[in-house]
């Protein structure tokens, strides 16, 4: 019988289940020098996953994909096996921005890939070492395994599809980057600052409370429930630069009990890169 998993876990749980052989802990910090950061310390056990190479199939042309498109599922199921992944594994993944880097992206992967027991360590590689997770430098050994997918099993979005939800005015597009960038005030990313027309701006960073950690339940339940307004999850688009810390908000929903809704890949940074309409200030 399964068992339904929150997608979040505490550190204090990871520590009473460390050091269970079918537990596997993946480091999904993204940055310039996170690898050098991570052989300097990381959780003991835990294997690097990068972004760029192995959660991302990047092209040299970014408005086709943006800056972070999904890569093949042949090229998943080679990272998951390499990282000796299979469907009997509990996988926690953390990162060093509670989930904001490419942890919770790695989480919306492996659920997208049928994998539903994989949780999110709330509050990163920080709250591992506050708790006395074991800690170490260095490489970890990894034994391969083999991991077939077949599709990706959570909805996405492209381009098409959000160009036709911000015309209908029963389907909601949700823009979580924060507000300065939604207004077209900075943009230090991509060639063109503003927002997708007709979006709602909800920064993802509102999915955290005091001390970096994820809200409760609760709190984001009572955050997001008025605007899914009876809402199928497939009814409402998430998206952000590139697709990554959409997967913040879309683990932030799904741990308050409403749902994974659509995922657009490609976000800002495809959507900027297509001469389509572009709108700058609140709305």
């Amino acid at each position: 019988m399964n068992i339904l998993l929150s997608p979040i876990i505490y550190a204090g749980d990871l520590l009473n289940i460390f050091g269970n052989d079918r537990l596997i802990i993946v480091d999904a910090s993204n940055g310039r020098y996170s690898k050098e950061n991570y052989q300097q310390q990381h959780v003991k056990g835990a294997l690097f996953v990068d972004l760029n190479t192995q959660l991302s199939e990047i092209k040299e042309n970014l408005s086709n994909g943006g800056r972070h498109p999904l890569p093949t599922l042949q090229h998943f199921s080679n990272t998951l096996a390499a990282f000796g992944i299979s469907q009997k594994n509990h996988v926690v993944v953390y990162d060093d921005k509670n989930g904001a880097n490419a942890a919770a992206r790695f989480w919306w992967m492996l659920k997208a890939a049928g994998h539903n027991k994989v949780q999110v360590l709330n509050g990163g590689l920080q709250a591992a070492e506050k708790a006395g997770i074991p800690l170490r430098s260095g490489q970890e050994t990894i034994t391969p395994s083999t991991y077939p997918l077949t599709k990706w099993q959570l909805p996405v979005a492209d381009i098409n599809d959000v160009t036709h939800y911000i015309q209908e005015k029963n389907q909601i597009v949700l823009d979580v980057r924060d507000k300065d960038r939604y207004e077209g005030l900075n943009e230090p990313l991509d060639p063109i600052a503003g927002h997708i027309p007709g979006t709602i701006n909800i920064p993802f960073s509102e999915n955290l409370g005091a001390g970096g950690l994820f809200k409760s339940p609760e709190e984001l339940r009572k955050k997001y429930e008025p605007l899914f307004q009876g809402k199928d999850p497939k009814d409402i688009i998430v998206h952000c630069g590139s697709g990554v810390t959409a997967c913040h908000t879309l683990l932030a929903l799904d741990y308050a009990g409403l749902g994974i809704p659509k995922l657009y890949v490609g976000s800002w940074s495809e959507w900027s890169r297509n001469n389509k309409p572009i709108a700058t200030g609140e709305k």
